[in-house]
């Protein structure tokens, strides 16, 4: 039986289609084998979205090669769409993929095989105008199951290379998307992440329906799913429809990632986001007003091109009105390509950190305070692994996002069970274990333990 082996680079949209790649490797009677070991294949899933994300692409690339030079180094994903030839100067590199075309893989290595040649099957992404269908009815390593339900970016902020690397926006098909995510409940998730590249543009690009009236059929149409979390979405999403269906939902949990990237109008303007802090201000209101207790996690790039030091407190200070139970911050790194590379005033790199230093503080004041009204309550956790090597302490999330250990059972994994929070905490959460949802346990199929 031949062997395959994979690396992923990046984001959640990488792994999981990481997975769809599997999928028809597993199809085509390959067997899986980790990285580190010899194999037939290699697939490096690629990440562009900053000079480091090519770098350490490179890298891995390179170990591929190494390993195993009689192997086939397939190399695909973002870095593999904005730059194949890059790639295929890299000495080894067999064939390159990018972000769509994924199907053809296996018949382009054994191309490559016959004629011993490398391939570059990489298109122009500008021109696709389909949504690339990768099932995935299982997943080989956790028990929260994602759900790519869109592909591609409209919007062209100045610090941003993805539409470049993704294409447009494209949403799949809302059939593909309830079929699969009953696939995904029948295989015994609770819960399933929806995930995209811009993910509540889904339906930007279709006549008569939309993200909400997506949301609304993944409630009412798939059996036994108790939980739908939306990976990310973007204030000017938040329409007075999404707003509805959350205030109803059973199911949709009050947790929900809003990125924010500046609290400084001046700062959003030289960006390109299509909010003023005030419309941020008002959709973040409204919301709270239907999923009250609502966890709302976000994302701040600091030292911005030209970013004063008056621009990052208007920042710091709408970051502690908003009130977050977690940031993820990032300085702003200049991604070749990209309007802001080319910018005036470069913040310098001491300004920078020191302002990630500032802002991670607060975030991490802001998480405990989120986290300190939970202390006494009993809260719906999915534990998806042993913590920290220890075999009796198990670790999830909550609905409301918060990272809860406690003690537990290793058939406790992947089901839903109530715990009640003794400590509250950042980054976790101590909790002792009340009792187990009644449900089935997860089928066989999901195999916990690889």
């Amino acid at each position: 039986m031949p062997t395959v082996a994979f690396h992923t680079l990046g984001c959640k949209v990488n792994h999981y289609e990481t997975e769809g790649i599997w999928q028809k490797f597993k199809n085509a009677g390959y067997d899986r084998v980790e990285f580190d070991h010899g194999s037939d294949v290699y697939v490096i899933n690629t990440c562009t979205v900053t000079n480091t994300g090519d770098k350490k692409s490179r890298q891995v690339i390179r170990r591929a090669v190494r390993k195993n030079p009689d192997a086939v180094v397939c190399v695909t994903g973002c870095y593999a769409q904005t730059s194949p030839g890059e790639i295929m100067e890299i000495p080894g590199v067999d064939v390159v993929v990018g972000t769509q075309d994924r199907g053809k893989m296996i018949d382009y290595i054994e191309e490559h095989k016959n004629k011993n040649q490398p391939i570059n099957g990489v298109s122009n992404i500008m021109k696709n105008r389909v949504f690339e269908e990768m099932d995935v009815p299982v997943f080989s390593d956790r028990t929260r199951a994602s759900l790519k339900i869109q592909e591609g970016c409209n919007n062209f902020c100045t610090f941003c290379i993805i539409p470049w690397s993704r294409g447009l926006l494209r949403s799949r098909d809302p059939e593909n998307v309830l079929q699969q995510a009953q696939q995904l409940v029948d295989a015994g998730y609770k819960e399933i992440v929806l995930t995209g590249i811009h993910t509540a543009g889904y339906g930007e690009d279709m006549k008569d329906y939309n993200f909400a009236k997506l949301l609304r059929e993944l409630e009412t149409k798939v059996d036994g799913l108790k939980r739908i979390r939306i990976s990310s979405i973007e204030a000017s999403q938040i329409t007075d429809e999404v707003i509805d269906v959350l205030d109803q939902s059973e199911k949709i949990v009050r947790h929900l990632h809003i990125p924010l990237q500046s609290g400084s109008d001046t700062v959003l303007e030289r960006m390109r986001r299509k909010y003023s802090s005030a419309f941020y201000k008002e959709k973040v209101d409204r919301i709270k007003q239907a999923l009250p207790d609502l966890a709302i996690t976000s994302d701040v790039i600091v030292g911005f091109p030209g970013e004063t030091d008056e621009e990052f407190m208007e920042t710091y200070r709408f970051i502690q009105e908003i009130g977050y139970s977690e940031l993820h911050v990032f300085p702003f790194s200049r991604r070749t390509g990209t309007p802001a590379a080319r910018m005036d005033d470069q913040v310098d790199d001491d300004v920078k950190n020191n302002r990630v230093h500032q802002l991670i503080e607060l975030s991490n004041q802001q998480a405990k305070e989120y986290a300190s009204k939970f202390e006494g309550e009993v809260l719906e956790v999915i534990p998806e692994e042993y913590f920290d090597g220890e075999d009796h302490i198990l670790v999830g999330y909550s609905d409301n996002y918060l990272k809860v250990k406690f003690e537990g059972t290793k058939d406790m994994i992947g089901k839903i069970v109530r715990v009640k929070i003794n400590k509250a905490g950042y980054p976790y959460n101590e909790g002792s274990f009340v009792r187990v949802l009644d449900e089935p346990r997860i089928t066989d199929k999901v195999e916990l333990s690889s």
